[in-house]
C-alpha cells in the first residue's frame, strides 16, 4: 500500500477565492433545493385536512413521492455529471424542481400532488452528484471534507429557513381562509406558500452560469464503460455496502425526525406550526450548519494525523454519540427541555453528512465520481427520505394506533437506526482504507 501523496495528481486548482465562490453558489442552491424538500413538514395539518388523508399517506408526500425518482433519476444524472456540462445539468434541474414547487399550490388532490412531488425529486436529482464532482475539481484532497461540508450546509441552512420562514409565513398566509390570485383565483393559505418558495429558484438558477466548468482530470475525458463501473463496486462492495448503508441509516433516522419533530409538538405540547416552525427551524439553521462543519473539519483534522479512515471514523463518532440527547427529546416533560437536548442532538446529526460524500470522493477514481456519488445518493435518499418518515407514520398509525404516541414512534425508529449504522461503519472502516490503497496504486 502506498502513502497517499499531499500534492494533487492533477492540474493546478483555481484561486481559493474562486473556489470558495462556487461553494458559495452551490451551497445557495442546495439550501433552495431543500426549503422546496422540507417545507412540506410543517404543513401536515392542513394538507391532510384539504386532501383527507392518514399520516401514512401524508408520509408518502413528504418522503417515499420524492425519493422514488431522485433516487433512480440520481444514477442517470450522476452519469451525466461524469461526461457532459455540471452547471448547465444543475441549472436545468434548479429550473424544474422550482417550477413544481410552485405547481404543488395547483394541486387539488392527492394524486396530483403525488406526481407533482415525484417530478421535484427528477429535478433535484441533478444537483448533488454534479455539485460533488465539481467540488472535488476546485479543492486539493486535504481540502475536500471541509468543501463538501461546507456545502452540505445547505441541508441544515435549507431546512432551518424551510421551517423559519414557513412559521412566519403560516402566521401570514393563515390570516385568511382563502386567497384570491390572479389567474389562479381562489387559494388556500397552503397552497400559497408552495408558491412562494418554489417561483424564486425558477429566476436564481441563472446564477449557476457564474461558475466557469472547471477543466477535468485527463481520465475523466470521457465515460466509463457501465461494465467498469460494476467491476469497480464489486471490488469495493464491503466498503461500499457499510458506507452506504451505514450512512443512509443515520439519514433514515433524521429525516424521520425532522418529518415529524413539529408533529411532535404540536400533538404532545400544544404548540403550534408557526411557534415549532421558528424553533425547529433557528435550530437546524445553527445547530445543523454547526454540526456538519465541525464533522468536516474534524475528518481533516485526523486525517492530518494519519487516520485514512477518517470520513468514516466521524461518522462512527457521531452516531454512537447522538444517543445521550436524541433518546430524551421524547422523553422530557418540558417543551423548552426537549428543544435544548434537540439541538444538542441536531449537532450530532448533521455531523456525518458532510463527510460522507466526502469519503466517496476519497475512494472513486476521478471519471467515476459522479456516478460513485449518485449510488450513495441512490442508497441515502432511498432509505433515509424514502422510508424514514414512512417507518414513523406506520409506527404511529399501526403499532401504537394512536396519533398522539408518534414520540414513541420517533423514538423507537432513530434509535434502531442509529444502533444498526454503528456496526455497520464500524465493520467498514478496515475495507475503507483498503479501497483507498486500491486507488493510490
Amino acid at each position: 500500500m502506498q502513502p497517499v501523496s499531499s500534492k494533487p495528481a492533477f492540474k493546478d486548482y483555481a484561486s481559493p477565492a474562486y473556489a470558495w465562490y462556487v461553494v458559495g453558489v452551490l451551497t445557495l442552491v442546495y439550501i433552495f433545493s431543500f426549503i422546496d424538500r422540507q417545507i412540506l413538514n410543517l404543513l401536515v395539518r392542513p394538507i391532510r385536512r384539504d386532501l383527507n388523508i392518514s399520516d401514512t399517506e401524508m408520509s408518502l408526500l413528504m418522503g417515499f413521492s420524492f425519493a422514488i425518482f431522485y433516487t433512480f433519476f440520481g444514477i442517470l444524472m450522476g452519469r451525466l455529471a461524469d461526461s457532459g456540462s455540471r452547471r448547465g445539468l444543475i441549472a436545468g434541474g434548479f429550473i424544474l424542481w422550482s417550477a413544481l414547487t410552485a405547481g404543488c399550490g395547483l394541486a387539488r388532490n392527492y394524486v396530483q400532488m403525488f406526481l407533482l412531488r415525484m417530478g421535484v425529486g427528477v429535478g433535484e436529482a441533478a444537483l448533488s452528484p454534479a455539485a460533488y464532482s465539481l467540488i472535488t475539481d476546485y479543492f486539493p484532497p486535504h481540502r475536500l471534507a471541509t468543501a463538501i461540508s461546507v456545502y452540505s450546509m445547505g441541508i441544515y441552512l435549507g431546512t432551518g429557513i424551510a421551517y423559519l420562514m414557513g412559521g412566519v409565513v403560516i402566521a401570514f398566509a393563515s390570516g385568511k381562509d382563502l386567497w384570491q390570485l390572479p389567474v389562479v383565483g381562489a387559494t388556500r393559505p397552503w397552497q400559497v406558500i408552495f408558491f412562494m418558495v418554489g417561483l424564486p429558484g425558477v429566476l436564481l438558477a441563472a446564477l449557476m452560469y457564474t461558475v466557469r466548468e472547471p477543466e477535468r482530470h485527463r481520465l475523466h475525458s470521457k465515460p466509463v464503460p457501465m461494465r467498469e463501473a460494476f467491476a469497480f463496486w464489486r471490488a469495493n462492495r464491503r466498503t461500499f455496502l457499510c458506507h452506504n448503508f451505514g450512512f443512509a441509516l443515520l439519514s433514515f433516522s433524521s429525516y424521520g425526525a425532522s418529518a415529524w419533530v413539529p408533529t411532535f409538538f404540536m400533538r404532545h405540547h400544544g404548540w403550534s406550526a408557526s411557534q415549532i416552525g421558528i424553533w425547529y427551524g433557528s435550530i437546524i439553521g445553527v445547530l445543523g450548519t454547526l454540526g456538519i462543519v465541525a464533522g468536516g473539519r474534524f475528518a481533516d483534522w485526523l486525517s492530518a494525523r494519519g487516520y485514512r479512515d477518517s470520513t468514516m471514523r466521524v461518522g462512527l463518532i457521531v452516531a454512537v454519540a447522538w444517543f445521550p440527547a436524541g433518546i430524551c427529546i421524547y422523553l422530557v416533560p418540558n417543551p423548552y427541555l426537549a428543544l435544548l437536548v434537540l439541538a444538542i442532538a441536531q449537532f450530532f446529526t448533521a455531523a456525518p453528512f458532510g463527510v460522507a460524500p466526502a469519503a466517496i470522493q476519497q475512494i472513486a477514481p476521478p471519471n467515476l465520481r459522479g456516478q460513485a456519488s449518485a449510488v450513495y445518493l441512490f442508497v441515502i435518499n432511498l432509505v433515509g427520505l424514502g422510508l424514514g418518515p414512512t417507518a414513523v407514520a406506520v409506527s404511529t398509525d399501526y403499532v401504537f394506533r394512536n396519533d398522539n404516541m408518534v414520540g414513541y414512534s420517533l423514538l423507537l425508529v432513530t434509535s434502531v437506526a442509529h444502533v444498526v449504522s454503528a456496526l455497520l461503519l464500524w465493520a467498514g472502516l478496515k475495507p475503507f482504507i483498503a479501497s483507498r490503497g486500491k486507488l493510490q496504486t
